[in-house]
């Protein structure tokens, strides 16, 4: 018998037949069939009419009999979801980032769709391009209607998830995106599909760094890298190595972080996947400031930031040249820095409240250089306001010292007195996080 009942396909008796008779005529057995996050075992349960596969699932198996995901779902070429192609046409032009078109072709889609599922793709693909634009606000909007018009959780549409749990990270709801990927990683483990464990162990690694849960991290990842050591997928391995440098990175230990970003940088060049080759680049270029080598740090921006610029939504590339303007800083290009972290500014005010933080922060220093000391202020004043709701932050330890500086260098002791007692309480609350 099947999990759960499931909108996305007829019958999953039906949809085993259909398989089953698409692999014989393909002249595959199940083994030759099978693929990473796929097993021989998982294929013959889906057969038997015992598991009911995502979406996803049905497109790969599909693109590799001949046969589309429509059919294989409910035996239909155009009365589900896709008369004349449209949904094909949609995603090729979502991947290839044409992003207009796909926005185009899904909102018709939408417009005269009368079955749910059919509006549940469509939004789903709306969501995607919101998300590719860096406007997670409407790409969550637009999943969540998607999740409510197919009826079933998120672990049953992976890329849905994948994209629901970055866009609640982009917006600071880091606690919705943990919720979304415990959820994917518990149906992973279940299923025993172990590339899909490793994409949400990865995933919710990262959220748990941002969210300063150190010590749940670095457990999952320890997990994630006994399970991916011996892969040969370079993506996994990559995923990892990039993870692990993040921790390290957060944790101020440079050394390790510097080693495992340029293992995952190693890795990334060896494959196609050119959106984690250029964000290994930019987390590469952070850990060689924070080395105070802002030379190095741009020359690896510079190699990376086309793969990224063809890749990354707005944000993500806004994110990727933060680290452009930190390095002119260091060099002393203090009125490029300044008009390139405007321009970041207002891309990610509203997206993710630590990185515009830090955007107003790198401003701030930038405007305190130029000796307008007002404005410095006045930027570290919204950089607390931002940070504030995520307490104990690190980096609001920086933002309370620099303003208790900027106080006392304006001849006001007592209000740099109040700032820098605050300064050595929230180091203090961070210090005790990271012990937990």
């Amino acid at each position: 018998m099947p999990r759960q009942k499931s909108t996305h396909v007829d019958d999953p008796r039906a949809v085993g037949r259909r398989l089953r008779n698409a692999r014989e005529r393909a002249g595959l057995s199940q083994r030759q069939l099978a693929f990473p996050g796929c097993s021989p075992a998982y294929i013959s349960r889906i057969e038997s009419g015992d598991r009911i596969p995502s979406l996803q699932l049905l497109r790969e198996l599909g693109r590799r009999l001949g046969v589309t995901e429509d059919w294989l779902a409910t035996g239909s070429e155009d009365g589900r979801s896709d008369t004349g192609g449209a949904f094909l046409e949609a995603e090729v032009a979502l991947r290839l980032d044409d992003l207009d078109l796909a926005e185009r072709l899904y909102a018709e889609l939408l417009e005269e769709a009368a079955a749910d599922v059919v509006r549940a793709r469509a939004h789903e693909g709306l969501g995607q391009v919101a998300y590719r634009r860096g406007a997670p606000r409407r790409a969550v909007e637009h999943f969540e209607q998607a999740l409510a018009l197919y009826g079933t959780p998120e672990p049953e549409h992976g890329d849905l998830a994948d994209s629901l749990g970055r866009s609640y990270a982009m917006l600071g709801e880091l606690e919705s995106a943990i919720a979304v990927f415990e959820r994917c990683l518990d149906a992973a483990e279940r299923d025993g599909d172990v590339m899909r464990r490793m994409q949400f162990m990865v995933l919710l690694g990262h959220a748990l760094i941002d969210a300063g849960n150190f010590g749940r991290a670095e457990e999952l990842l320890g997990q994630a890298l006994a399970i991916g050591k011996d892969s040969h997928n370079p993506s996994v391995r990559a995923h990892l190595y990039w993870t692990q440098s993040r921790l390290h990175a957060e944790r101020n230990e440079p050394e390790p972080a510097a080693r495992y970003a340029r293992r995952a940088l190693e890795v990334l060049r060896l494959t196609e996947d050119a959106y984690r080759t250029a964000r290994a680049h930019q987390l590469l270029a952070h850990i060689e400031l924070d080395r105070d080598r802002p030379e190095e740090a741009l020359r690896v921006l510079a190699e990376g930031w086309p793969l990224l610029e063809r890749n990354g939504n707005a944000v993500e590339r806004a994110q990727y040249r933060l680290e452009e303007a930190r390095a002119l800083v260091k060099l002393g290009r203090k009125e490029e820095a300044a008009a390139l972290a405007m321009q970041i500014s207002g891309i990610i005010a509203e997206a993710h409240p630590e990185d515009a933080a830090r955007s107003y922060t790198l401003l701030a220093d930038v405007y305190e250089d130029l000796g307008d000391r007002p404005r410095a202020l006045e930027l570290y004043e919204l950089a607390e306001e931002l940070l504030r709701p995520t307490n104990p932050n690190r980096y609001l330890v920086a933002v309370y010292a620099r303003m208790a500086d900027l106080y006392e260098a304006d001849g006001r002791p007592e209000v740099a007195y109040e700032y820098m007692k605050k300064a050595v309480g929230m180091q203090q609350a961070v210090a005790s996080q990271l012990e937990r």
